[in-house]
């Protein structure tokens, strides 16, 4: 059942980072109880597209009243780790701050997952996912040559500097929690995964090996080798061939290795290699160019849509994506080989688990009935 089977994580919905945050944990065999605001403002997907809530049960609690709060509270006396993602303050509002959480709990781990972080001049400034990557530096580099920043959709800061990196924070906080006792708060800002993902990139701008104009660099888009290309049929192959021995194989397969190509770390001819490589892409389909690729290692791949990458026969052979209730979705990642993961089931719908979680933690039948029958929870 996963790797954190036994861990109780108490989640305070929200929106982007939080969310997936939790499923990662979730996905990874932790009890995930996600609290949800009476009218608070969540997506409230149809439960089978709403892949971030698979795994956890769901409790709508009014957090205006101080019996909701009082419920948050008897939660967390049993749980290892809280998970909100509010603008700094909110939670102290609640009366659910650390301070609290802390007098009930001292071995919680209490997440805190922000754009701008908890300190600093921006903490409580709004802001999205596009506006901490360009703070972070991380926004600038991509794109080509000549073009204003691409767009990377909300994979960087919300995703990865954001979800994934606050979700590993967690696990360490919980070990040490396990190993000492005593619980700590994270703070886990958008702003500040989004720098870390660049370390490499800073180091390279730094030493000289990385230049500021974008689409010019090894990886950006401004090597031939390393590269987008359009076929035939207007679809896209990618091609990654930086080692020499795998540049040597690209040549080879679309027959420029006979030595008028100049060097393959020649930056002045560049353009002009890109220009002959995506003239002999254009000359066939991108399925005949995956054919002829086939078996070797020049480093190439087809550019999928979602829709294909679904299907795809190298993907369904890792078993990438899975089926829940007739709605494909990526499985859960990492592969473990003592504690292998699993979607226990899909997302259940808001609420839907309120009874059954209101028992968990001590409530009789009758103090139930009267929280529903006062508004204090609502039913799914």
């Amino acid at each position: 059942m996963g790797p954190l089977q036994g861990i109780r994580i108490i989640e305070i919905a929200g929106l982007g980072p939080g969310p997936f945050a939790a499923m990662l944990l979730a996905d990874m065999g932790a009890e995930v109880i996600c609290v949800e605001r009476i009218g608070g403002g969540t997506l409230n997907l149809v439960p089978k597209f709403d892949f971030a809530s698979r795994n956890k049960q769901r409790i709508a609690l009014d957090l205006k009243k101080p019996e909701g709060i009082a419920i948050v509270k008897k939660l967390l006396a049993s749980a290892d780790g809280l998970l909100e993602g509010f603008r700094p303050g909110v939670m102290e509002k609640l009366g659910l701050g650390p301070d609290e959480c802390f007098a009930i709990n001292p071995k919680l781990v209490y997440c805190r997952i922000t754009g701008w972080g908890q300190t600093g001049p921006l903490a409580q400034r709004a802001g999205h996912d596009i506006n901490y990557i360009a703070m972070a530096g991380s926004l600038f580099p991509i794109g080509y040559q000549g073009s204003k920043p691409t767009i990377p959709l909300n994979i960087i800061g919300d995703y990865a500097g954001g979800s994934q990196l606050a979700a590993y924070g967690m696990v360490c906080a919980l070990f040490h929690a396990a190993r000492s006792g005593q619980g700590q708060v994270i703070d886990a800002a958008m702003i500040d995964g989004a720098a870390q993902l660049y370390s490499t990139m800073f180091s390279f701008q730094q030493i000289g090996f990385w230049n500021e104009e974008r689409g010019t660099n090894s990886i950006d888009g401004g090597a031939p080798f390393y590269n987008v290309y359009e076929t035939a049929d207007g679809h896209f192959v990618a091609v990654g061939a930086v080692e020499p021995q795998f540049y040597a194989i690209l040549l080879q397969k679309l027959g420029l290795d006979d030595g008028s190509m100049p060097g393959q770390w020649d930056k002045d001819c560049w353009e002009a290699m890109q220009q002959r490589i995506g003239d002999v892409f254009r000359h066939r389909t991108r399925d005949e160019w995956c054919n002829h690729f086939a078996g070797c290692d020049a480093c190439f791949a087809p550019v999928l849509s979602m829709a294909e990458a679904l299907e795809h026969e190298d993907n369904l052979a890792r078993d990438m994506f899975i089926d829940i209730e007739g709605v494909k979705q990526p499985a859960p990642f990492p592969r473990f080989s003592r504690t292998p993961l699993q979607v226990r089931h899909g997302a259940h719908p808001c609420g839907a688990d309120g009874k059954a979680v209101l028992a968990g933690c001590g409530y009789d039948e009758s103090t139930i009935g009267q929280l529903f029958a006062s508004g204090v929870v609502a039913h799914g």
